[in-house]
């Protein structure tokens, strides 16, 4: 009979130092150990005991107090966030460590993609290179995945969509919600066992077949954690909301029905958020109100509808559906700001005279009636012709209007303003971005028959003018009283020299200079790139790349400006329905206006960051949903040659953006025929050891689908040579 192999000393040493290390700041006796390594008989213990002791006269750990133990720091440990690289390695960013941290893969100790870990950092000997290791998980930043199912005869796994996920879930087939091989699922980790290579997870939701659109839309959001339904509760207790317009409300409001009021949007729209309102005063000049749906009259704190809204945080805007943040009854009906029917808004009106500046301002709760609603191609052909009637009759709600001459005097106004407010926002070192949007027109079961680009023109320059200036001037109105109130703040930091200095190596390419020297002319060249490029090749890599110089802009109750808009004072006032930010900046601004003291700095902060984490959640699965239709569109162009621009080059093979569609795929090293290419860093290249021929960045080149992956949302392409 085999007899069982105990544990050796040495062994014993480097578990307990395992078990002090997984929180250095706890103490552990003799027992806790034993628990941990699951061990209870009386060798074992002495062994414990034996090492304990010994460690300590090593001074690798100390006795706190008599028969309690605690590891010594002997170096510096830092937490940060891991990002997963290739081959399961990773690198810690971390905000106290100057530079991002390389971790080998037999370092990581089970952390994952975008948790939160503590690591110690040490240089290598050969090359004297910073690497880590990591040594406590603090926070996963998730615990669900989507992914495939594989059955076997006894279990299954699930192998994840993500390519930052490196290892799969293995699941017992009492946990796979009986879910059939090749389906795509979501699952949740339930624990990651000492000695197995993989977690244990249980399928808690089958999503359909790969491929399907539905399935896939339905990934993307689940990817993310974003639901695609409200729960049963929340639609029963929105639908129950008394959202009727009632004397007594009214009273308490400032009634603005009778002065002259609009909606523009996009021509899809469902859910108006914003008005406008205008009047000539006696005085030469004009009374504009910037109406913006009341949602906070109906989403009241405490409820489990509010709940919700806090949750989502936000609309998500996929190409094909929108992901409301609040149920349909208040989104598309009773908060949304319809043509021809009274609605109970917050307003900021402002007295502004020709010279667009603000003489008078007030800000309060408004009952206003719209008088009509306009797609923005509507408002720009009013802008653009000078015309009185767009169309003849406007048919809304089976009623219909003229869009008569007091509406168009308005409108004609609004943007004479609008473009001063702009010039001097401008002039002032706001960043004029307008990149272009990527839309696509649908058929009946959401296949993309064409793309097409969405540009801002003089309609949507108008409304975003005025929008903005609400914003501002409603975070000035708090941020300068004193004694200070916490509020909710849009703030939007600086941009990284070091992504600059790359940016500026990059456009050199193209013939474009930057000059960094200080704020104002960085500001100002890159406005003038920006305009540059307009109509150029390069256009959308160079906004694509000017854009990720940037900060992220996000929410925060501690005020440092709006560096791209170039505000000292930045709020979201004017999006309620779709943002959940600008529902607490209402609740703010009103707790004030009642003369309220402040609130919890603290308490606001949390929300501003889980609103801020929520909206970078939502944009991604954004961006991956376009992604998901590219590969989708150019499944049935696969004949064709296209005209690409090269947007990226890498070790392993450069990125090509197409020109009339500005679908992305990659062309790899190993697909380009007729010389073997190695990957030059300092420009941006690969060049042909024998032929020296050169791909660079910004090269134009001709290529054909060479495999569309719907699962993976990756296009590969061939170069048509």
């Amino acid at each position: 009979m085999k007899k069982n192999k105990k544990k050796s000393v040495n062994n014993y040493s480097e578990s307990i130092l395992t078990i002090l290390k997984s929180d250095r700041k706890k103490t552990f006796n003799h027992k806790q150990i034993a628990a941990k390594l699951k061990v209870n008989d009386a060798s074992s213990r002495n062994q414990i005991i034996k090492n304990l002791h010994k460690l300590t006269a090593q001074k690798q750990i100390k006795e706190v107090e008599r028969g309690k133990f605690q590891i010594i720091s002997t170096t510096e440990y830092f937490t940060g966030k891991v990002d997963m690289a290739s081959r399961g390695n990773a690198y810690v960013i971390s905000d106290t460590f100057e530079e991002d941290v390389f971790i080998a893969s037999n370092n990581m100790h089970k952390a994952l993609h975008g948790d939160t870990v503590e690591l110690y950092i040490y240089k290598r000997k050969k090359n004297g290179k910073h690497e880590g290791e990591i040594t406590q998980i603090i926070e996963r930043a998730r615990t669900e995945f989507v992914g495939v199912v594989q059955l076997n005869e006894k279990f299954a796994f699930v192998v994840p969509d993500s390519n930052k996920m490196p290892v799969d879930i293995f699941v017992p087939l009492s946990k796979t919600m009986k879910a059939d091989d090749g389906d795509k699922v979501l699952v949740r980790l339930e624990e990651w066992p000492d000695k197995a290579d993989c977690p244990n997870g249980k399928i808690i939701k089958i999503l359909g077949k790969p491929g399907d659109h539905n399935t896939e839309i339905h990934s993307i959001l689940a990817e993310y954690g974003l639901p695609y339904e409200f729960p049963a509760e929340v639609e029963v207790f929105a639908n129950n909301i008394d959202t009727s317009i009632n004397p007594e409300d009214i009273a308490k409001r400032r009634d603005m029905r009778s002065t002259l009021t609009f909606t523009i949007d996009p021509k899809d729209a469902k859910d108006f958020d914003d008005a406008l309102s205008f009047k000539k005063l006696s005085n030469g000049n004009f009374e504009i109100g910037i109406h913006i749906a009341d949602v906070s009259h109906y989403v009241k704190e405490g409820t489990i509808l509010d709940e919700e809204a806090y949750e989502r945080a936000t609309s998500v805007y996929l190409v094909d559906r929108v992901v409301p943040m609040l149920p349909e009854v208040l989104s598309n009906n009773a908060c949304s700001l319809r043509p021809l029917e009274e609605k109970f808004t917050f307003s900021a009106v402002f007295e502004i005279n020709n010279k667009a500046l603000i003489e008078n301002q007030w800000f309060g709760r408004t009952v206003t009636y719209s008088d009509a609603r306009f797609a923005y191609e509507e408002a720009q052909h009013i802008i653009e012709t000078n015309e009185c009637i767009i169309p003849a009759e406007i048919a809304i709600s089976g009623q219909t209007y003229t869009a008569d001459s007091a509406i168009k005097d308005a409108l004609l106004k609004l943007d004479e303003l609008a473009k001063i407010l702009r010039k001097k926002r401008l002039k002032n070192g706001a960043i004029s971005f307008d990149k272009t949007e990527v839309k696509f027109n649908l058929d009946d079961v959401n296949n993309p028959v064409s793309v097409f680009f969405k540009t801002s023109k003089d309609a949507n320059k108008l409304i975003e003018e005025f929008m903005l200036l609400a914003n501002k001037k409603v975070a000035e109105f708090i941020g300068k009283q004193t004694p200070p109130k916490t509020f909710i703040y849009r703030i939007h930091d600086e941009p990284d020299d070091q992504k600059l200095a790359g940016l500026q190596r990059i456009v050199s390419q193209f013939g474009h200079q930057l000059n960094l020297k200080n704020k104002e002319t960085t500001t100002h060249s890159l406005n003038t790139l920006l305009k540059n490029v307009k109509g150029t090749k390069e256009q959308n890599l160079v906004d694509t790349l000017t854009i990720r110089c940037m900060s992220k802009a996000v929410y925060s109750t501690k005020n440092i400006g709006h560096y791209g808009l170039a505000f000292k004072y930045y709020s979201h006032f004017t999006s309620p329905i779709r943002r959940y930010p600008d529902v607490m900046a209402h609740r703010l601004l009103q707790h004030y206006l009642d003369g309220n003291k402040s609130t919890s700095e603290d308490i606001y902060e949390q929300k501003c960051k889980h609103a801020s984490n929520m909206e970078y959640l939502a944009t991604k699965a954004e961006r991956d949903s376009i992604k998901y239709m590219q590969v989708k569109y150019m499944q049935d162009h696969k004949e064709e040659t296209f005209l690409g621009v090269i947007s990226g080059v890498t070790e392993w093979g450069m990125y090509v953006e197409i020109i009339e569609n500005k679908c992305e795929g990659m062309v790899r090293i190993r697909d380009i025929k007729g010389d073997f290419y190695r990957f030059d860093a300092e420009e941006f290249a690969l060049i042909g050891e024998r032929t020296k021929t050169k791909y660079q960045l910004g090269d134009e080149v001709e290529v054909r689908v060479k495999h569309a992956d719907l699962v993976k949302k990756h296009l590969d392409f061939i170069l048509n040579i």
